[in-house]
């Protein structure tokens, strides 16, 4: 648990990160790999146009429901469902260990795509089904590689990991088959969907695969190491912050805007949220001697209960964190005398050229130049509003609710 003790790994990895982050800047780096990678892929979407519209001739509205479903399995719904169910439920490694991996795919994939800001198939030829409101904004990100593949692939082979680790002694030959057949056809599906629902090409999907096995490789090979840190490491949450803030600074900038970068900040918000409630209770809510569901201490109709209970509660801990952030981060913004615009969360922050010019004339006071560091440019409080309102939900999935089961009896 956090002790208040600094290892020296830990100022080294944020300072050498950080030292990256400069350098990068300086060098151009992002644009340079652009300039390599960019042009290669996007001969290959175009390639890849014919065999898309092959696989499209088997259009059908059946087709279209199936494959716009099962790719809601790996969606930001989905991840809001499964997450506290996985807490709740008893299985708090697991939920642990799935929430930093999806975390980390999501910033890896994210990152990859708005470094490389190459186009998906284009639309038309291609018909693009967009069923879900998720999807109309997945639509607007880049394409390469599929995050989609790439979650698929980690998050159903770490839970056939965890599945095999923990109830192998119970499982024969055939049964490890099985898992490995379901993973194999459902990776399989979701990479075939989002072809036929135009949103990849087949270079996408193979990339995310590909990526999706090494992530998932390197994850298994640390995984023990992170949560053993988490739970029983020093200065953890202080570490996780100032990780989180470097991370926001070394994500490339894309070519142009896309939901990508408020995609990374959301996830990232959740797993600072989750790992600061972990910290203050683990002892209590989430080591492995909490009961698990279906066992004589928590009975189906318990986990339900809680279910009830929770899922409004983290709701409204999620509002409340998103109106608490939208008064206070500008306060302290313009206390400390940071240039904040706002793109959708503070009408009244919207940059104009007129407000523009007058930031640009504006004296800097003490306290911005005690902060001169930072390069001279407004920032967008909508990601630090953002962050926060997702950590709160993080948090109270992992501290808040499970002290709400004990009050009401039900832990």
């Amino acid at each position: 648990m956090d002790s208040g003790i600094i290892p020296m790994w830990q100022p080294l990895c944020l300072s050498g990160l950080l030292g990256f982050v400069v350098a990068a800047s300086l060098l151009g780096l992002t644009r340079r790999f652009r300039s390599i990678v960019q042009p290669w892929v996007v001969r290959r979407v175009q390639s890849d146009l014919p065999l898309i519209l092959k696989i499209q001739r088997w259009q059908h509205r059946y087709l279209d429901v199936f494959f716009s479903v099962i790719s809601c399995l790996v969606s930001v719904p989905f991840y809001t469902g499964f997450i506290p169910i996985l807490f709740w439920s008893g299985h708090s490694k697991l939920a642990r260990q799935v929430s930093l991996l999806m975390a980390f795919c999501d910033y890896i994939g994210n990152a990859i795509k708005d470094a490389i800001s190459a186009p998906r198939p284009s639309c038309p030829p291609v018909r693009r089904v967009t069923a879900t409101e998720d999807e109309k904004e997945n639509a607007m990100e880049y394409g390469l590689p599929s995050s989609h593949a790439l979650n698929t692939v980690c998050l159903a082979g770490y839970l056939l990991h965890y599945a095999l680790t923990t109830y192998g002694h119970e499982m024969d030959g055939f049964r490890v088959l099985i898992g490995f057949s379901l993973v194999f056809l459902l990776v399989s599906l979701i990479g075939l969907g989002r072809i036929y629902l135009g949103m990849h090409s087949f270079i996408d999907v193979g990339a995310g695969i590909t990526m999706g096995l090494v992530v998932l490789a390197f994850w298994l090979i640390v995984h023990d190491h992170i949560d053993n840190f988490l739970t029983s490491g020093q200065n953890v949450t202080s570490f996780c912050a100032g990780l989180s803030f470097v991370l926001l600074f070394a994500y490339p900038t894309p070519e142009a805007p896309t939901p990508s970068f408020e995609y990374h900040t959301a996830f990232s918000g959740v797993a600072f949220g989750l790992v600061s409630g972990i910290q203050q209770t683990y002892l209590l809510f989430h080591s492995e001697d909490i009961p698990r569901i279906f066992s004589p201490e928590l009975s189906i109709l318990v986990f339900f209960a809680r279910l009830l209970a929770g899922i409004p509660t983290i709701l409204i801990v999620k509002f409340c964190s998103k109106a608490l952030s939208k008064w206070l981060l500008p306060v302290i913004c313009n206390t400390l005398g940071i240039p904040i615009r706002s793109s959708c969360y503070i009408p009244a922050l919207k940059e104009s050229d007129s407000s523009k010019n007058k930031s640009d004339n504006k004296q800097i006071g003490y306290l911005q130049r005690a902060i001169s560091f930072l390069p001279h440019k407004t920032y967008d409080v909508d990601t630090g509003i953002r962050f926060l309102q997702y950590a709160g939900l993080g948090w109270s999935v992992s501290d808040l609710v499970p002290y709400l089961f004990t009050r009401l009896s039900l832990s």
